[in-house]
């Protein structure tokens, strides 16, 4: 009997040779440019940072010295400092509280199609996409003591007997009214986030439970939340980095005042109006480090992984 041999060793080759493929350098040089990109636009300012935060920069009085942890002192003793550490917080708050909630409620509402709902969603994008200066110009229209339509609503319907001063007497009443502001702002971009782990929900999962029984609140809490923490997870991450660097929205509408300044407009009134860049380093750094901190926090308390 004659065996045939050459049917057997053809595999084996085409086994080798596509183990021995060629390295595609392609997809690498296509990255490239933008890795190197990313690099130059983040990690050396990042850089630069940390090591200028432990040096003492004064460009006024030269020259820029070592000096430790001198910075971080002053920081810690600056009476500014920690009044704005408390509205920062606050801002945190109420803001990442809000903007969730709002956006968990409209994404379930938009989560089913319906008429009308392409246009609802293209609408909702706008106060995402203006920015942070103009939305302070807009809504000075509405909080303003003199002239604001919000005083001039109350007072119609005789629920207030004079104008009243929503910003910069009260501490909290200031910095919820300027945070709604930024609310407004990021409910959108928390929506879409939520929106998108919802349209990964098989339909199955909700006919099944129709056919259990279950209401729709209960479809809620145990389908519709549970399934979507991902993007509740995102949409909270993206809250907490943009309270914790707040800045347009409190300055436009209360100025440098204690009651509403942040640790973002701190930055800027010690580094370019106090020229001290050295603790304008040091606090940006601590701010940094606060958000990466509070966001990896909300991803191990809020994220799971979720397979269908």
């Amino acid at each position: 009997m004659v065996v045939d041999t050459h049917s057997e060793v053809e595999p084996a080759r085409s086994v080798r040779a596509r183990g021995k493929k060629k390295f595609d350098f392609l997809p690498y040089a296509l990255v490239t440019p933008l890795a190197l990109f990313i690099v130059a636009l983040a990690l050396v300012p990042a850089g630069v940072t940390i090591v200028q935060s432990f040096f003492r920069v004064d460009e006024l009085n030269p020259p820029t010295t070592f000096n430790g942890l001198e910075n971080f002192r002053h920081l810690f003793a600056d009476n500014a400092i920690r009044s704005s550490l408390a509205n920062t917080g606050l801002y945190v708050l109420i803001g990442v509280l809000l903007s969730t909630l709002l956006g968990i409620v409209m994404a379930v509402t938009l989560q089913r199609p319906f008429r009308g709902r392409s246009v609802l969603i293209a609408v909702l994008i706008l106060p995402w996409a203006l920015p942070g200066v103009v939305e302070g110009i807009v809504w000075t229209g509405i909080w303003d003591s003199n002239t604001g339509l919000l005083n001039s609503v109350l007072t119609s319907a005789h629920l207030i007997d004079h104008y009243q001063v929503f910003l910069g007497q009260h501490r909290f009443l200031t910095i919820f009214a300027i945070e709604l502001v930024q609310v407004w702002q990021m409910t959108p971009l928390s929506t879409l986030l939520i929106l998108a782990s919802l349209q990964n929900i098989p339909g199955e999962l909700y006919e099944a439970a129709v056919l259990d029984g279950t209401t729709p609140w209960q479809a809620l809490r145990r389908i519709t939340l549970p399934l979507a923490r991902p993007g509740i997870a995102i949409a909270m991450v993206q809250a907490v980095i943009a309270t914790l660097n707040v800045f347009d929205q409190p300055y436009v509408l209360n100025g440098s005042a204690d009651t509403g300044a942040s640790l973002t407009m701190q930055t800027y009134f010690i580094s370019f109006q106090n020229l001290d860049f050295g603790e304008g380093y040091a606090l940006s750094l601590l701010i940094t480090v606060a958000t990466l901190v509070i966001s990896l926090g909300v991803v191990r308390l809020v994220y799971r992984q979720v397979e269908f």
